[in-house]
Parts: C-alpha cells; sequence; structure tokens
C-alpha cells in the first residue's frame, strides 16, 4: 500500500493506481453504436460518455445511411483511460444503446464487393450478421437490390471495413459465408489501374 494519491507517479514516472502500475494516459477510443431514428437518441448515447469521463473527438452520424436492422449507424471517437473506457462501453449497453463495435484500433480499409444470389431467401440479416462476426471486418453499408421481387435473386453492394492490413482476411470471410449460403461474390479488383 502507498500513502501517495492514486495518479500521482512514482519514482519511475509511471502513476500509480490502487497500489500497483496502470497507464492512466488517456488513448483515443472508438464505439460504432446504431440508433433508432428517433428525436432524442444521438444525445441520449453521448451521455454516457460524457458522464463517465470520455472527452469527445468526433462524431460520425449519417442520417440518410442505414443499418440492415433499419437503424441509423453512429461512430463516436473519444479520449478516456482504459478503465474509464470499460465502463462507457458498460454505461452505454446499461442504457440500452446498442453497442455494435468497440475498440481503439479503428478499421482503416475498406472494400466494395457485390453479392448476388438469394439474399433474402438464405436471411440477409443473418448473412451480414456472419461477416460482422470476423474480428477484421465491419459492414459499413448495404444496397440491396431485388428488381424481380422476393423469390428471385436478388444482389446487395456491400463496403466492407477492414483492419490495417486484414482486407485479405476481411474478405475470406464474405467468400465463407456467401459460399455456404450458395451466394456469389464480386470482388473489387486489386492493383488494376482504370
Amino acid at each position: 500500500m502507498s500513502d501517495r494519491r492514486d495518479g500521482e507517479p512514482t519514482e519511475d514516472g509511471v502513476p500509480e493506481v490502487d497500489g500497483g502500475h496502470a497507464a492512466t494516459t488517456p488513448s483515443t477510443h472508438t464505439v460504432r453504436l446504431e440508433l433508432a431514428d428517433e428525436p432524442g437518441q444521438l444525445l441520449d448515447a453521448l451521455y454516457p460518455i460524457a458522464d463517465n469521463g470520455g472527452n469527445l473527438l468526433s462524431i460520425y452520424h449519417e442520417r440518410g445511411n442505414k443499418t440492415p436492422r433499419g437503424r441509423i449507424p453512429v461512430e463516436v471517437d473519444f479520449e478516456a483511460t482504459q478503465d474509464r473506457f470499460e465502463g462507457i462501453v458498460e454505461a452505454l449497453r446499461s442504457e440500452g444503446v446498442n453497442v455494435m463495435q468497440a475498440g481503439t484500433e479503428r478499421y482503416a480499409e475498406e472494400v466494395t464487393l457485390l453479392l448476388f444470389g438469394h439474399l433474402i431467401d438464405t436471411d440477409l440479416s443473418d448473412t451480414l450478421s456472419q461477416i460482422e462476426a470476423c474480428e477484421s471486418a465491419s459492414v459499413a453499408d448495404v444496397s440491396l437490390a431485388a428488381p424481380q421481387g422476393t423469390e428471385e435473386s436478388s444482389s446487395a453492394r456491400l463496403r466492407v471495413e477492414a483492419r490495417a492490413g486484414e482486407t485479405e482476411t476481411a474478405l475470406a470471410a464474405v467468400r465463407d459465408v456467401a459460399g455456404a449460403k450458395g451466394l456469389r461474390v464480386v470482388e473489387p479488383l486489386v492493383g488494376v489501374e482504370a
């Protein structure tokens, strides 16, 4: 036990907290939320961040862009210590905010691809959820086209974000899900100049 106050630097310069060393320097964190398109939802989601010591850096909110469940995706960047970050995520979830993703690592690469086949019959929502289950990938946008109705083949344009250097892993996840459901994937051409 130390007689120092929490957060006061020790001789080695690392702050001591509760008798042990812990990093108390805030770092940047990103949470991806899914909000209902109703007045006050964004503000309700920001309170738990501020109330738990998060310092807001940016909010990306594109109201015209909907998730597969018809909600609005919102990405919030803020600074907080790791302990406060965990408290913020817990507070968001306890307030009923759907936290789709939370972490310090942002998705840095993006690819657009097409899926063809019986997307609706094979449960498009499940397809997207399985892609999202891959830690390397996140579905940022979906556009579905079913000109012949739900009984015929349809197509979807997916904008998939991948962690830096993990685009191939993300694409492999899409290929696996598509293969299991009998869907065809049209991937972007890589290394070809237009």
